[in-house]
C-alpha cells in the first residue's frame, strides 16, 4: 500500500509539473473515448488537497484487505476500479470531469464489511465491524448529493464495486465428494 500511495504522490507531482495533463483522465461520462480512462482515473487527483484526503483512508483499508493475499488485493481493486468507472461514466453529469481514489476507497470499505458476511469467518466479521463503526458514518454522507464538485456517483458505485467483489472473490468451500462405501452393492 505504501507503493500505491507513493505512485499516487508521484503521479501528482508529475501532474503539476506538466500543468495538470493527468486531469484529462478522468472520467467524463457518456464518450466511448473515456472508457479507456477508468483504471487511470483511479490514479489521479485534482490537486494536493484531494489526493491527501484519500491517502490515509487507503493506506488503512487497502492494508486491512491486503492482508489475505496480494493477489486477491489486486482482484479486488480491478474490479470495483471497474465497477466504479463504469457507473461514473453512465450516470455523472454531462460536462463533468471525475478522478481519484475514492471510489476505491469506498469499495474497499464495503468489500471489508460485507466479506466477514459472505466468507463465515469470524476475524472478517470482527474487521469489517470494527471498519462498519470507524469509517461508516463518514462513508454514508459521502453517497449522498450534498456536496457541490464530489461525485457521489463514485462513491456510490464504489461500495457497488465492494459489495460485488465480496461475493465475487469469497472463499468457496473445498469440493465434498460423498464417500465411497466400503461395500460395494
Amino acid at each position: 500500500m505504501l507503493a500505491w500511495v507513493a505512485l499516487l504522490w508521484g503521479l501528482e507531482i508529475a501532474d503539476v509539473a506538466t500543468g495538470h495533463r493527468l486531469d484529462g483522465f478522468g472520467i467524463e461520462p457518456r464518450r466511448a473515448s473515456e472508457l479507456a480512462d477508468i483504471v487511470p482515473s483511479a490514479f489521479t487527483h485534482f490537486g494536493f488537497a484531494h489526493l491527501a484526503s484519500n491517502t490515509l483512508p487507503l493506506l488503512v483499508l487497502g492494508f486491512i484487505a491486503a492482508l489475505r493475499g496480494i493477489g486477491r488485493f489486486l482482484a479486488v481493486a480491478f474490479a470495483i476500479i471497474v465497477i466504479d468507472g463504469l457507473g461514473v461514466w453512465a450516470l455523472a453529469p454531462a460536462h463533468s470531469n471525475t478522478a481519484g481514489a475514492s471510489g476505491l476507497i469506498f469499495g474497499l470499505f464495503a468489500y471489508l464489511v460485507v466479506r466477514g458476511f459472505v466468507d463465515g469467518r469470524v476475524l472478517d466479521l470482527v474487521v469489517g465491524l470494527l471498519v462498519g463503526a470507524y469509517y461508516g458514518t463518514s462513508i454514508l454522507w459521502g453517497v449522498l448529493p450534498v456536496h457541490s464538485g464530489v461525485s457521489w456517483q463514485g462513491h456510490l458505485f464504489g461500495l457497488v464495486g465492494g459489495v460485488a467483489s465480496a461475493y465475487l472473490f469469497r472463499d468457496r468451500p473445498a469440493e465434498v465428494r460423498p464417500r465411497e462405501s466400503p461395500h460395494p452393492v
